[in-house]
């Protein structure tokens, strides 16, 4: 990696509001897929386009083609490269004698190795092709794997975690980025809790910015539907299974009322089962994956973010900005940051989904409270604007470059 002068910091240099970051650069965002829907895929691509308005030269890479894209639109403002045409495997971890002993494993180990050595070689000549100075910013530490094989001379490279700290050190990522941002310039987070806690873990170089808000002047959502919405994968992260067992509790004292359920994943099936046995059929939707995040939020009247981990989540900015209130377990650092309690949404306890009922039922049952949260919401999240945002991240190349 290449050094530069006064990368340790604490948590709360990353970047001030409104400071431009001087001349144009090259940028590049290396993320595991380039447009994986899904939360870190979206903030890339939107920080991509948020750069190029900038006039940056942006170049959005991915190790591996996506499980589930989204549409880039026509003429995207960015170039992308992908550096593999199939998933790579993931390492084969021996067991025992026969497994360090296995010939057919260790060859096709080394056809892995092989591989992402020369994906890294490829890699290696459009970072020499950049500019002087270049900013390489790592959304996924699977994707810093490669970027550690390269060849980054000459360049700022930021790693990044897009979750909160307890939740990567829950996971096998938790020693991965130990081990692949500890030299790299900045470590980046999402919020300045998780940046000390980093620092506790000792990382001099942390810093934080916070996500934008994906949508670019949404209409308010008039909170007449008598609809709450959640929007996310299917899967054990964002507890689905928890707002099931919520809903549970709320849809019987709250006739006339649906939970649009939009997302998929590989819990569906158990999921779908689920709201069968609990008696919701009549008052789920399954609404599947959409791309019209705002028409699904227009059309409902409170959003609700039921994840056991999260990091700074897009979902809430998203329902904020349409002018819909949120009700949030309090699962990370990121939610409290964004979700001020009682005053534009209600927080829960993580995983206390009697608490989260009670919560859904004030603001299914008062109009007035559900219409000043919602009004206060899209006020409030004006302060993570996509302008506020970018200035804080050209203040941070500017100041890795002094």
């Amino acid at each position: 990696m290449t050094g530069t002068a006064g990368t340790a910091s604490t948590a709360g240099t990353a970047g001030g509001p409104g400071t431009a970051g001087g001349a144009a650069r090259d940028v590049f965002l290396v993320g595991n897929e380039v447009n994986e829907l899904g939360g870190v895929g979206r903030w890339q691509i939107s920080m991509a386009r948020l750069f190029a308005e900038r006039g940056h030269r942006v170049t959005v890479v991915g190790v591996a083609p996506p499980h589930a894209p989204f549409d880039l639109g026509e003429d995207p403002p960015f170039a992308t490269l992908t550096l593999h045409a199939t998933r790579p495997p993931g390492r084969r971890r021996p067991r025992g004698l026969a497994g360090r002993l296995d010939l057919a494993a260790r060859r096709r180990d080394a056809a892995r190795e092989r591989e992402r050595r020369e994906a890294a070689g490829r890699l290696s000549a459009v970072f020499r092709a950049a500019r002087p100075g270049a900013v390489i910013i790592v959304t996924q530490v699977w994707a810093m794997e490669w970027v550690a094989l390269a060849d980054t001379a000459g360049h700022l490279v930021i790693g990044m975690s897009h979750e909160s700290f307890a939740t990567s050190r829950g996971s096998s990522r938790f020693e991965r980025v130990k081990r692949y941002y500890r030299d790299v310039d900045r470590l980046l987070v999402l919020t300045r809790e998780d940046a000390d806690l980093w620092i506790g873990q000792g990382f001099d170089h942390v810093g934080f910015v916070p996500n934008p808000v994906p949508l670019r002047d949404p209409s308010p959502s008039p909170r007449t539907d008598k609809v709450v919405v959640s929007i996310g994968r299917l899967g054990y992260e964002k507890g689905v299974d928890l707002l099931l067992d919520t809903w549970a509790e709320v849809a019987p004292r709250h006739p006339g009322w649906r939970l649009r359920i939009h997302g998929s994943g590989p819990d569906e099936g158990t999921l779908r089962e689920q709201c069968t046995r609990l008696g919701l059929d009549g008052s789920v939707e399954w609404a599947g994956r959409t791309e019209d995040v705002a028409g699904a939020l227009a059309r409902s009247s409170v959003f609700v973010l039921s994840s056991r981990g999260e990091g700074f989540p897009l979902a809430l900015l998203e329902a904020m900005s349409c002018a819909v209130p949120c009700v949030a377990f309090d699962c990370a650092p990121g939610v409290r940051e964004i979700v001020r309690h009682e005053e534009d949404g209600l927080l829960a306890r993580p995983g206390n989904t009697a608490e989260l009922a009670r919560h859904l039922g004030l603001l299914l049952e008062d109009d007035g409270l559900r219409n000043r949260m919602g009004e206060r919401a899209a006020v409030n999240v004006r302060r993570f604007s996509p302008s506020a945002v970018t200035d804080r991240w050209e203040y941070l190349f500017s100041l890795l470059t002094r």
